[in-house]
This record gives structure tokens, sequence and C-alpha cells, in this order.
């Protein structure tokens, strides 16, 4: 898997705080730390940008670029385990 855009500048950007899944689990759509309400192609671009801290964008084995959490140890800031909005 290829990783893009990993920041350490992490206070100056949005994170994302709340997200939105549809009926087969996958997330659809994210609330950052701003208010703002991304649908998941809108917040890749955000990520692929370095807008937003604490994710990351990667290549899946399928060839498509995915969304996650930045690695940290810590599973409760997994975006599967995000509030849901």
């Amino acid at each position: 898997m290829t990783e893009f855009n990993s920041f350490n500048n992490n206070e100056e950007r949005e994170r994302i705080v709340a997200v939105q899944k549809n009926g087969d689990g996958d997330l659809t759509a994210f609330q950052t730390s701003s208010g703002r309400t991304l649908q998941y192609n809108e917040a890749l671009q955000e990520v692929q940008a370095g807008h937003i801290a604490g994710v990351n964008a990667f290549k899946g084995r399928d060839g498509e670029t995915y969304i996650r959490g930045d690695a940290d140890g810590d599973p409760s800031n997994n975006l599967d385990q995000l509030p849901l909005f």
C-alpha cells in the first residue's frame, strides 16, 4: 500500500470528529473539527492536500485510494470508532 501526505504539523489543521456510514457500514461523509461536512470524495481531496490532520490517504490492493486514521496505537480514534452524525 502507498501512503500519501503524512504531516507532523497537526495543530493548525482540522481533524475528523464524526462520520456517516451507509447501510453496509462504509464511511460516506465526515464532520470536521470546524463543523464542516465533507462527502467522502471531498474529504479525500482535503486529506491528499494535507488540510486534515490525523488521517492519511492510501492506495488499496484494488487500486482505489482510501482514507484511514494515522497509526498511533489508539484504536479509540480509528475512523470507524468515531461518533456518527
